[in-house]
């Protein structure tokens, strides 16, 4: 299974869109379903959504205890639902 981005820098999510689907898009946040599947960078198993965020302060509300996965880069948060 092809993993999302690598160690090396930040992911570029433009460059897997091809399996990715675009489910909401702000000028700060995009939500993301993974079609591939591609597995996750944090622990390299299949991810469901993806939550990318600029925004100093998020919230989120789970509709259930789905395990995540975090991704700290320079200028932003990856959020990986399981």
């Amino acid at each position: 299974m092809e993993r999302l981005g690598d160690d090396t820098g930040p992911i570029d999510v433009h460059d897997y869109r091809h399996g990715l689907k675009l489910l909401k898009e702000t000028r700060e946040t995009s939500h993301w379903a993974n079609k591939k599947p591609y597995a996750c960078p944090g622990c390299d198993e299949p991810f469901e959504q993806l939550f990318v965020s600029e925004k100093t302060h998020n919230a989120f509300t789970p509709s259930s205890a789905t395990p995540f996965c975090i991704r700290h880069e320079e200028d932003r948060i990856l959020l990986f639902r399981h």
